[in-house]
């Protein structure tokens, strides 16, 4: 199944209102604006996206109301995460339905799978569906790892098409690479290893801090793209300090904090999250603030 999924890929935030429903609007409005910086496709319910604190009709009203958003102006891949293999079929049909381009398949939840179980979970879900998947390997978050024995068991399932890898390890790139060549699209899925998992196959990036700094998260591949290396490590080392929030396990909670800071968004978030407070609020909104006051310039390096 042929894809052109690459570039910057957000994991947007849903906005929620003061009373913790959904802002459908301001949704709507975040993602519009994000499409206009030049990102080139979004991930829609996303653990930034607070899939998991969504009950199955507001997930599928989120989505669509995004997909009416983008209108066909950049690819709209959803996030697929549900504790066990009919939820997820069900989701998934669903978001074929509402008009999105690809999903983002997760392990289950909660239950830890053996590795065919797992493939069976992403075999059952990719059947039921006619679109693109992307899987999503994230062990620190999910304590379940997609091995090459698992992309060895899908491999022959047709629309199973990329893996998002967000495993802190980078040599994984070059082990799914020299295990399976050009078969999976690739994307780097944790902000603070983003640039060496461009320089290791990567055709893009799932990014959280994109939502708060999208310019110059567009820029930072762009420049790697073009062969401006200079000018994509300035804008990773500027960026790093902030990267490592997508990293730590109140990752949410910091990127929207970030995106409000930077005036794109609301901190407010659903529960069991709550909202940053005290040293560890104060922490993050002084970094956002240093990197906003110390923007580099989005023009080529000379070295270029």
């Amino acid at each position: 199944m042929a894809i052109g999924w690459k570039g910057v890929f957000p994991a947007v935030t849903t906005q929620v209102r003061a009373d913790l429903s959904i802002d459908v609007a301001d949704t709507q409005r975040v993602v519009d604006d994000l499409i206009r910086d030049g990102v080139t496709g979004v991930i829609a319910l996303g653990t930034v996206g607070e899939n998991n604190s969504l009950e199955f009709d507001e997930k599928v009203t989120v989505l669509t109301a995004i997909v009416e958003a983008v209108k066909g102006r950049v690819p709209v891949i959803t996030g697929v995460s549900e504790y066990d293999t009919r939820r997820a079929a069900r989701y998934a049909q669903a978001a074929e339905k509402a008009g999105a381009d690809g999903l983002m398949l997760l392990p289950p939840m909660v239950y830890v799978p053996k590795a065919h179980e797992l493939a069976a979970h992403f075999k059952g879900v990719a059947e039921k569906t006619g679109l693109p998947i992307m899987l999503y390997n994230n062990p620190p978050a999910y304590r379940t790892t997609i091995n090459n024995d698992v992309l060895e068991a899908v491999k022959d399932v047709a629309n199973i098409v990329a893996i998002k890898e967000s495993a802190p390890d980078t040599r994984r790139f070059t082990d799914i690479k020299n295990a399976f060549g050009d078969r999976f699209t690739l994307f780097a899925g944790l902000d603070d290893v983003a640039l060496e998992g461009l320089y290791l196959g990567a055709q893009g990036w799932v990014s959280g801090l994109t939502n708060a700094f999208p310019q110059e998260s567009v820029e930072l591949v762009r420049a790697f793209e073009r062969g401006d290396h200079a000018k994509a490590m300035e804008i990773y080392r500027w960026f790093m300090p902030l990267l490592h929030l997508d990293a730590e396990h109140d990752l949410v909670q910091s990127i929207k904090l970030a995106e409000q800071v930077m005036g794109r968004g609301s901190e407010r978030v659903l529960p069991p999250r709550y909202v940053l407070e005290g040293a560890r609020r104060a922490e993050v909104i002084a970094m956002v603030e240093k990197a906003a006051a110390t923007r580099p310039s989005l023009t080529a390096s000379k070295a270029a």
